[in-house]
Parts: structure tokens; C-alpha cells; sequence
């Protein structure tokens, strides 16, 4: 599967869609959708954040889903997951039989496992689809999906996710696309970390920011993201946020907890979850993960 740029005046139309939660990416899958000529509703809890993406807006998740074919969830952690779907003005309160949820919220395993009943009851299909990419990825329709659930459900949702994605992979049953999301942002962590790391001992001794970053991107260590990320590093006093320290910490946590679970050791993880900590503590929190090699500067010089 791959993604392409929608026309900017496409008229065609697809399954009608819902989203839960226009935060960043979501509001970014939200427009990408109503481009490509999709139907959209949308409901925040924030009203004007969904009313800035053009689609309709719902006063309730209930009523955003009463006429979908396909909900996309994008919320930023297992509680207001868990609720969103509860209650009588909730996701599975709306539900009709034949739609397809694909909750691409990054939750632990558990969470989306104790929400497929709740789905299936009402005759629709859950899936956990957690994706990897920033906004700049969804614009450019170049997500990484990670599904898990009923694989004929997925494929009935393929119009929907190749506007969005170039890579879908099916894991397996319903939570090991949640557990493969908390292995990649595990990864993703331990080269943020390595690479702030790494930039300001280059500082440190003398290197110029620039020429150290020239030479990373160059070299073996030289990953896609340490070419994604350069313009953070660089600049980070106009760094565009594309996922925050305190999501970072919420991530970690998560991915700990499911690697006590299955008894799988992640010293890396823990030390870097430490650290990110730290940062969070001196007030980091809400900046972008790049800004942890700002936090490694300020320590330097205490």
C-alpha cells in the first residue's frame, strides 16, 4: 500500500467517517480525509478544535458515529480512551452494526482488549491501529499502521487508511498492534536519547552544532530519524512540537509495565525513562522530544 497527495479539489467520496479527538494527529488525519473527499465528523471535547478542521462537528462521540463507516480514534491516553467509549453518550452507545473502529490511540494492550466486547455487542469490528509518523507523515500520507484484529475487517477499511498510510501491517489479534506501538516508540526513545546525547558531547568538546549533526546524518548512525529530526535539533528554540516529553514519559511507562508483564528485561527503556523524567521535572514536559538535548545542555552547565 501507498500513500499519495489527494487532490486538493477531490471529489469523490468514500465510507463516511467519524474522529474522536482532533488533537495534532488527529485533526491532521481529519483534514488529509475531507481532501481526499471523504465525509467527516468530528467531536473534541474542545469544540473549536474540531470546528477548525472543516468537518461537521458533533456535540457527543455517540452522535459523531451514529452514521460512520469507519471511526478513527485518536486520543492521548487509556483513560480518556476508556471513557470515550463509555456511557450513553459514548462511541459504543452509537455504534451500528458493520463499522469498522480503528483506534489508533497509542493505550496499553489491556485497554483495547477490554473495549472489544463493549464494540462487538453492537455489530461493529474493533481494531487497535496505532500508527508511526508525525502530522508531517499524515499530510503526506505516509503512516505506518499497525493493525490488529479481524483481518477482513481491515481490509474493508483499506480506502480509509491508503489515504493515510504507505505501509499497513496486520500483527495478529486484537491488542498486538498497541503492544507493537509501545516496541517501536521504545526504539524511537532510545535514538532520541542517544542522539542528544551524542550532539551535545560533540558541543561540549568543541564541534559546532552543525558540523556534528552534518556528520551524524552522513555516517552509519545517519537513521531516517535523525534526518527527520534535524531541523529540531538545530533549531530548537522554533522546534515545531510533534510529540512532547510528557508523551514520552506516558509511552515509557506504558511500554515498562507490558515488559514486566511478559517478562521481557528493558534496562535501556528504564534509564531512558529516567532521564526523560528529569527533563519533565524541570519543566521540558510540553516541549518536543528534540528538546531533551536542551535539558542535557542545561544540566552541562550546573
Amino acid at each position: 500500500m501507498t500513500g499519495g497527495t489527494p487532490p486538493a479539489d477531490a471529489t469523490r467520496t468514500g465510507p463516511a467517517v467519524a474522529v474522536i479527538g482532533t488533537g495534532r494527529m488527529g485533526a491532521a488525519m481529519t483534514v488529509r480525509l475531507r481532501e481526499a473527499g471523504f465525509p467527516v465528523t468530528a467531536y473534541n471535547r474542545t469544540r473549536a478544535k474540531a470546528e477548525a478542521t472543516g468537518a461537521a462537528v458533533a456535540a457527543t462521540p455517540r452522535a459523531a458515529v451514529a452514521a460512520a463507516d469507519v471511526v478513527l480514534v485518536s486520543l492521548a491516553d487509556d483513560k480518556a480512551v476508556t471513557d470515550a467509549y463509555a456511557g450513553d453518550d459514548g462511541i459504543a452507545a452509537g455504534l451500528r452494526p458493520g463499522t469498522v473502529v480503528l483506534d489508533t490511540s497509542t493505550v496499553a494492550p489491556g485497554t483495547v482488549t477490554a473495549l472489544g466486547p463493549l464494540v462487538g455487542k453492537t455489530g461493529a469490528t474493533l481494531l487497535d491501529a496505532p500508527v508511526s509518523g508525525s502530522v508531517v507523515f499524515v499530510e503526506q500520507g505516509r503512516l505506518t499502521v499497525m493493525a490488529g484484529g479481524d483481518a477482513t475487517a481491515l481490509e474493508r477499511v483499506r480506502p480509509v487508511l491508503d489515504v493515510l498510510a504507505a505501509h499497513v501491517v496486520h500483527l495478529g489479534p486484537l491488542g498486538t498492534g498497541a503492544a507493537m506501538k509501545l516496541a517501536v516508540n521504545s526504539l524511537l526513545m532510545g535514538l532520541n536519547q542517544a542522539l542528544a546525547e551524542a550532539l551535545v558531547l560533540a558541543e561540549r568538546a568543541g564541534v559546532a552544532r552543525e558540523s556534528a549533526y552534518e556528520v551524524f546524518a552522513a555516517g552509519a548512525a545517519g537513521a531516517p530519524f535523525v534526518h527527520y529530526k534535524k531541523e529540531a535539533y538545530l533549531n530548537p528554540e522554533t522546534a515545531r512540537v510533534a510529540f512532547t516529553l510528557d508523551l514520552v514519559t506516558k509511552d515509557l511507562d506504558l511500554a515498562l509495565a507490558l515488559a514486566e508483564r511478559v517478562g521481557s528485561p528493558m534496562p535501556q527503556a528504564r534509564a531512558n525513562r529516567e532521564s526523560v523524567g528529569e527533563a519533565v521535572e524541570q519543566g521540558f514536559g510540553e516541549r518536543d522530544l528534540s528538546a531533551l538535548a536542551e535539558f542535557l545542555r542545561a544540566r552541562a552547565k550546573c
